[in-house]
């Protein structure tokens, strides 16, 4: 696939993301049949966003997650920071197709992780991180059938990005805590919705690190200090709606919070 389309898919997915609207696929002369071309477009959604790149999320950690989305693996996608909110904050939902919020842990990273030729492994990646954070993420498609739509679609729409509510960092020792075994609830308007565990992404939220970061590396693509990376759902994701007031639990670990209107 040429820039010319590359662009052009670009484009058509952005005016559906910033219009609030849906396409049924791209058009077959841009649409993507390989991971590589995929990514090439999601940058270029993300360059179309003018906004600045806070990190990465991962979708599909989970089998529930990949079930969700009909995809056979995880997927990577940009951080933006206009569709970025704090924990706390009151967040318009709008036109959402998907309508369902999902659990996170998000790494933050103190030192850049260029691509290079070998994989990294846990342990290097965990020597870039700074901080552990609570998230909540709010995925989106612009695809009104995100379920046939197909892995390399779903990529290049950002990996089915749309808010991002990102929880203080924590104060609790976490790099002794086994966040495979930790638990997490979460909570709509007071009542506890689902229950979930860090080993549902990935077997852990440091495999799904590191899956990102060698997925990224093989792209030619970096990670750089401040980013966050936040690493799929570890609960089934919930179904919210207007008004609605979204907290998750996360134990010692801490809590993250949003309010819906």
């Amino acid at each position: 696939m040429n820039q010319a389309q590359i662009d052009k898919a670009a484009q058509i997915l952005w005016n559906a993301w910033d219009n609030g609207e849906t396409i049924s696929e791209l058009p077959k002369d841009c649409r993507p049949t390989d991971r590589q071309t995929a990514y090439k477009i999601q940058k270029e959604v993300g360059k179309l966003s003018r906004s600045s790149q806070i990190g990465w999320k991962i979708a599909a950690t989970s089998v529930n997650g990949q079930k969700h989305i009909g995809v056979p693996g995880p997927l990577a996608g940009r951080l933006l920071a206009d569709r970025t909110k704090m924990s706390g904050d009151t967040l318009e939902v709008g036109a959402n197709l998907m309508g369902v919020a999902e659990a996170e842990f998000c790494f933050q990273l103190g030192k850049d992780l260029p691509p290079r030729n070998t994989a990294y492994s846990i342990e290097e990646t965990l020597e870039a991180v700074d901080t552990l954070h609570t998230a909540i993420e709010i995925p989106d498609s612009r695809y009104i059938d995100f379920v046939t739509a197909g892995e390399t679609q779903l990529i290049a729409d950002n990996a089915c990005a749309s808010w991002f509510v990102l929880g203080p960092p924590t104060t609790a020792d976490w790099r002794s805590i086994d966040l495979g075994d930790h638990k997490v609830q979460a909570l709509v308007n007071g009542t506890i919705v689902e229950e979930g565990i860090g080993k549902n992404v990935l077997g852990d939220p440091r495999i799904a690190l590191r899956w990102i970061v060698n997925e990224l590396s093989n792209e030619g693509i970096g990670l750089r200090a401040k980013e966050v990376v936040t690493t799929g759902t570890c609960v089934l994701p919930f179904q919210i709606k207007p008004n609605d007031y979204v907290e998750l639990e996360f134990g010692q670990i801490g809590r993250v919070s949003v309010t819906l209107s």
